[in-house]
């Protein structure tokens, strides 16, 4: 039993290690070659696991060769265009000035429900909105509007709004992140200060807080609602 679970830990970090190497993509956005090497490592991992007269090594081996070869298609895909084309295929336009192209839709053997159904998950009900539509190599559609139904922008209107950076965040379950509180060019006194004055006794009770762009800190006391300071 003990044997199990030892195989069972060193293949589990194992394939986690290797899969990281990868990189990070959902598992919407893999290219088939990346999916059919995840579905391999993973019946690779499974078989030591159930049977410990395999050797390990005879499941990571493969395992690794497996992760080299992802690795080195990526490469190659990130060189050379032509080599990406032939790897992960090209994007497919299905829709073009709001005309389906049915012969693109035969060819990827995808019906019009389908097409619908992908659509409206973009929050588009009617074909007659669409400038295009693109199939992505992922699978993934890409919706662009026609002119006429974008949502309204503020440069539309000649507005232009100040920038917005990212929130810098402080404070995770009463831990003062300190690197990031540096960043933002305040220390510990300026918080607690702060914290003191919207009443909050010390920041071992915030569960989260945030500093945005314009200097307003936002926090949420443990087990409270949301405050900005």
């Amino acid at each position: 039993m003990i044997l199990i679970i030892i195989r069972t830990l060193i293949l589990y970090l194992t394939t986690v290690l290797l899969l990281r190497l990868m990189g990070k993509r959902q598992i919407g956005q893999l290219q088939p070659y990346e999916l059919v090497v995840i579905i391999m490592i993973s019946e690779l991992a499974s078989i030591p696991m159930q049977n410990t007269g395999i050797p390990l090594f005879n499941g990571i081996i493969p395992i690794f060769l497996l992760v080299a070869a992802e690795i080195t298609l990526s490469l190659i895909s990130l060189k050379s265009e032509k080599a990406r084309g032939v790897i992960a295929g090209q994007p497919s336009v299905l829709i073009e000035n709001s005309r389906i192209l049915e012969a693109e839709l035969r060819r990827l053997r995808l019906n019009i429900n389908e097409l619908l159904e992908q659509l409206r998950q973009k929050g588009v009900f009617d074909v007659a909105d669409v400038e295009y539509a693109i199939l992505e190599t992922s699978g993934e559609l890409s919706v662009i509007l026609k002119s006429a139904k974008r949502p309204v922008q503020p440069q539309d209107m000649d507005i232009w709004p100040d920038y917005e950076g990212l929130p810098v965040t402080l404070i995770i379950d009463g831990r003062v992140i300190e690197a990031n509180l540096a960043k933002a060019n305040r220390d510990m006194a300026w918080l607690e200060r702060e914290l003191a004055n919207s009443g909050v006794r010390s920041h071992h009770d915030i569960f989260f807080a945030t500093l945005d762009s314009r200097g307003q800190l936002y926090y949420q006391v443990k087990n409270a609602q949301p405050t900005n300071a």
